[in-house]
């Protein structure tokens, strides 16, 4: 039952190859994402990308190129206004982004509805895994691909910045570039994943994975394999689920993340309530 899909269908055997590639890319952010607690600025720049695709959509149609761009653009515009707003106002940066990504979205409905129907909004918000063709597919493994070198080339600036930004200020480490890189990354993989999840699933491959990771790895080399294995699970069994039940693909790998994260939650080896419950308190002699 698990296997049999892929074997037999060209279709799985793409979305399967796709969901893998945004696996080794995507989660590790999230794992970022998490240690810098800003888990739910995924989520945001997740719906920020919706005007800039839709705005591609009108203008040329359900192009691949057109609307990756547009995401970007819409995705970095919004991070870049978030980030200056709140260095030269009393916000913090995720109250800025807050507002940013809400008007973004507003904006990306509005667009959408006056293109009086031709752009599908619920394509757009949920996505069309199984839709994935040749040219979506070389975009993911692309983005994963160069997610992957950038991680591997900036992986002590990027981990200096999570966990002391004001080392990086004092030893003029140029914080603020690396921190704009890295979103950049995130948008990038928010793009990628929009082309087979939706602007609203798209975050779910990314931080749930990420969250869960939490509970299998105290090092950060080792939340971040534990979050793409765990992705890759969610994929396998979220699409076969969706094949053998009929419900929407893109909304069962999500839930088949959430479940992952719950039993990590509930029994992983590091911190979980389990692992609470069972380990012994210390008494001095």
């Amino acid at each position: 039952m698990l296997l049999d899909p892929f074997l037999e269908f060209a279709f799985m055997r793409r979305a399967l190859a796709g969901c893998l590639a945004l696996s080794l890319s995507a989660p590790p952010l999230g794992v970022f994402l998490v240690l810098r607690r800003l888990s739910l600025i995924g989520d945001a720049l997740g719906h920020a990308i919706l005007p800039g695709v839709a705005l591609a959509a009108a203008l040329f149609g359900l192009s691949l190129v057109a609307m990756s761009a547009g995401g970007v653009l819409a995705g970095l515009a919004v991070a870049l206004g978030a980030g200056l707003a709140a260095r030269g106002t009393a916000l913090r940066e995720d109250a800025s982004l807050a507002g940013f990504y809400l008007v973004a979205l507003a904006l990306g409905v509005a667009i959408v509805s006056a293109g009086g129907g031709r752009i599908d909004l619920m394509a757009l918000l949920f996505g069309a895994v199984l839709a994935v063709d040749d040219p979506a597919l070389l975009f993911m493994a692309g983005t994963a691909s160069v997610t992957l070198i950038m991680l591997a080339i900036l992986w002590r600036p990027f981990v200096i910045e999570t966990f002391d930004p004001g080392f990086l200020r004092a030893a003029r480490g140029r914080g603020a570039v690396w921190h704009l890189g890295f979103l950049a990354l995130v948008v990038l993989n928010l793009v990628a994943a929009f082309h087979a999840l939706g602007t609203l699933m798209a975050v779910g491959l990314m931080m749930l994975p990420a969250t869960a990771a939490r509970f299998w790895a105290a090092t950060l080399g080792g939340q971040v394999a534990a979050a793409s294995v765990l992705a890759m699970l969610a994929s396998v069994v979220g699409l076969a689920l969706s094949f053998h039940a009929d419900v929407p693909t893109g909304p069962a790998i999500v839930l088949t993340a959430g479940v992952l994260w719950i039993v990590s939650l509930a029994a992983g080896p590091e911190g979980s309530l389990l692992a609470r419950l069972l380990r012994r308190p210390h008494y001095a002699g």
